[in-house]
């Protein structure tokens, strides 16, 4: 059942029922952490904007506002061992998962000291020191990574979980289906993780789908599905935690719908004419950091002064993030074509005429 904290607000279509309906308890520290990470990428991703509009970083951008409960609520359920495959719009799982943020701006300007050497981009940042397995331009495409890694996993008897995130949009696609039905019937230790946002780039989820209640597309592959309300961090960090814990012990894949929400455009292109700003302004009055700040004003957990040194931690280290990669270097020209062919030995005479 919802209640008035967990409802998704009235322009909202699809079904508003969430759970669990109680509130989970997260220690001071924790909470402290949680409201951290979220703060850190909020602050990236409207540093990318400034710096994206200044033509510091080019190319596409997908930007993360909004969702950030959903970010940071997985993966700190979630241990290193495990994997995550991501989205275009990845950012914040990348900080969330812990690439260190100066390595990640440096991906964005496109500068070799970032994660994938700046060959990624915004849209294809993956680290293997941390088990980040993208970042994928294309939608629904991380699902059957995510299929495959578990599969690797479950043959090896390696006790972890890959998280899979992906966007309501991917559930019209032919591989969310294929993947699902494959995990299912191999029980693979894989957590799938829909962030719901109600919209596939512009076309509201209604309009593309059916049935909008998107954990019951789940069920349907007999795996344990479960809509949660992907604006309250703990909410998320419950829901995943309980559903990891059950892929681990081998019971086979789940699926979570995280409903959630992204203040900004679909990316920096978006004209954006698909929604009204009031639905947008509505949305915002349930914004995940706002919402945990308020409660951990008033349950006294934290003052002003603790959230004000929070915050200026968090833009110290954006300018530190900053300074990396505008200090960073570009590849040279001459290696551009390295790695996009594997090497061979130069052939003899004979081997050509063969």
């Amino acid at each position: 059942m919802s209640d008035e904290s967990t409802a998704v607000p009235v322009t909202a279509t699809v079904p508003v029922a969430v759970s669990p309906a109680s509130e989970p308890a997260m220690g001071r520290e924790h909470e402290l952490r949680a409201l951290h990470e979220m703060l850190r990428i909020r602050q990236f991703e409207e540093k990318c904007a400034e710096l994206y509009s200044a033509g510091k970083i080019r190319g596409f951008l997908h930007l993360y506002i909004g969702e950030e409960a959903v970010a940071v609520g997985a993966l700190q359920a979630l241990g290193r061992e495990d994997a995550v495959v991501a989205t275009y719009r990845e950012h914040g799982h990348a900080l969330a998962r812990g690439i260190p943020m100066g390595r990640l701006m440096a991906e964005m300007y496109g500068k070799q000291e970032g994660c994938s050497r700046g060959r990624g981009g915004s849209m294809h940042v993956f680290d293997a020191e941390t088990r980040f397995y993208g970042g994928n331009a294309i939608v629904g495409g991380g699902l059957p990574i995510a299929v495959g890694l578990a599969l690797a996993d479950k043959m090896q008897q390696r006790p972890r979980v890959t998280a899979c995130f992906f966007g309501d949009g991917a559930v019209a696609e032919g591989e969310f289906h294929e993947s699902l039905n494959l995990a299912a019937l191999w029980k693979l230790p894989v957590l799938f993780l829909c962030e719901n946002n109600l919209y596939a780039m512009g076309t509201r989820l209604e309009r593309a789908q059916s049935q909008t209640d998107l954990a019951a597309k789940a069920r349907s592959y007999l795996m344990p599905g479960e809509a949660v309300d992907g604006m309250d961090v703990r909410q998320v960090e419950a829901a995943t935690r309980r559903a990891a814990d059950g892929v681990r012990r081998g019971g086979g894949p789940a699926f979570l719908e995280l409903r959630t929400y992204r203040f900004r455009a679909h990316s920096m292109f978006d004209a954006e004419l698909y929604r009204e700003k009031s639905e947008v302004e509505a949305w915002k009055e349930r914004d995940p950091i706002g919402v945990l700040t308020r409660r951990l004003k008033e349950s006294g957990v934290a003052t002003d002064a603790a959230l004000a040194a929070i915050a200026q931690s968090v833009s110290d280290e954006i300018d530190g993030a900053v300074r990396f990669a505008e200090n960073g270097t570009f590849e040279r020209v001459e290696d551009l074509a390295k790695d996009v062919y594997t090497p061979s030995e130069p052939r003899s005479r004979s081997q050509e005429l063969r």
